[in-house]
């Protein structure tokens, strides 16, 4: 049978080409037109249909630019099936800079969406339908709250064998289970039946280097072990992700001047001190220990602190893991020639 031209809002793609396609949102009150753009690469030969999506929520920029580096990448050329990027699922919030909608929801709420309703359930009936159930898994990328950051990490959820398969091919440091909540994309996709991979990784409104090339690694690692790619010039991963159970936020034990002594991605014990509250005058400091050992996998990167703003994120580690895991990774990043900025700017 021969492999067909793959159909996105009116555009027909043929194998073996590309095309970029703006499907309808809405308008700006100006009456600019705002669209929800589709990279879309079709492959000579037939295979899986993918989708990797960014800026549900509009400030999580070091998705967009995970986007832009893997529609760069020569191994697309080869590309068995077809893979729809969707670097700006809130263009409305990027625009902004803001996390949420105009009228202040929060996108990822807003699933499975309508088409009568308001601005973010219509723009989520949009994505939902034409993107992600047209598909036969995706990769959803996120990042930290602004004035927070994310050891890069993979959301599953319990009991999912095949999203538990994706997480380790993806290669994140770490692996955490995590509850679907309603109205999410990747609650309402499960039931829907697409599996979705939650990426988060870096802090809103920012760069991060090691979250940028482990998004990219982690996504062409699952394409390959998809078939989607071949296994030439994408390295294996140089550890096992370390499988985490349950995590909580340490918080603050009174407001003042927050000096963290730890970081994301650091092993602690029981008792290590992490952090240290003063007010301005340094007449009283509040130091922060560890409840339990566990990695520190998010951590509030703003100095000054009210009591109880959340400081760091614990995971639990299992006994067995690797406690180098996140330093390997580091390392295997840091040398790998595919990520070269002289190449992919």
């Amino acid at each position: 049978m021969p492999h067909e031209a793959f159909q996105l809002g009116g555009v027909s793609v043929a194998p073996g080409t590309s095309a970029s396609v703006a499907l309808p949102v809405s308008a700006l009150p100006d009456h600019t037109p705002v669209s929800l753009r589709v990279e879309v690469i079709h492959g000579k030969r037939p295979g899986p249909t993918m989708f990797v999506s960014a800026a549900v929520h509009g400030d999580e920029v070091i998705g967009v630019e995970i986007a832009r580096r893997l529609l760069r990448t020569p191994q697309l050329d080869k590309l068995r099936g077809t893979l729809l990027v969707v670097p700006i699922v809130n263009a409305f919030g990027f625009l902004a800079r803001s996390r949420y909608l105009p009228d202040r929801r929060d996108l990822n709420r807003c699933f499975p969406g309508s088409a009568s309703g308001s601005l973010g359930s219509r723009l989520a009936h949009i994505f939902l339908h034409d993107v992600v159930l047209r598909c036969d898994f995706g990769i959803d990328l996120h990042s930290a709250a602004v004035h927070r950051t994310n050891l890069p990490q993979i959301r599953v959820t319990q009991g999912d064998a095949l999203t538990a398969h994706m997480a380790r091919s993806f290669g994140a440091p770490v692996i955490l289970t995590s509850s679907l909540r309603e109205g999410s994309l990747r609650g309402e996709a499960a039931k829907q039946g697409t599996p979705v991979l939650l990426y988060e990784a870096g802090e809103g409104l920012r760069f991060d280097e090691f979250a940028v090339r482990a998004g990219v690694a982690g996504i062409l690692r699952v394409m390959r072990d998809q078939g989607m790619l071949a296994a030439k010039g994408i390295a294996r991963t140089p550890a096992p992700s370390l499988v985490c159970k349950g995590s909580g936020w340490l918080r603050a034990p009174s407001g003042g001047l927050l000096r963290t002594f730890r970081a994301e991605g650091d092993v602690v014990e029981e008792g290590d001190v992490l952090a240290a509250v003063s007010d301005p005058s340094g007449s009283t400091e509040t130091e922060l220990l560890a409840p339990a050992p566990g990695i520190l996998i998010g951590r509030a990167v703003l100095p000054v602190v009210n009591e109880g703003d959340a400081v760091f994120h614990l995971a639990e580690i299992n006994p067995t893991a690797d406690e180098d895991t996140v330093e390997v990774m580091s390392a295997q990043l840091d040398a790998d020639p595919l990520f070269d900025e002289d190449e992919i700017i």
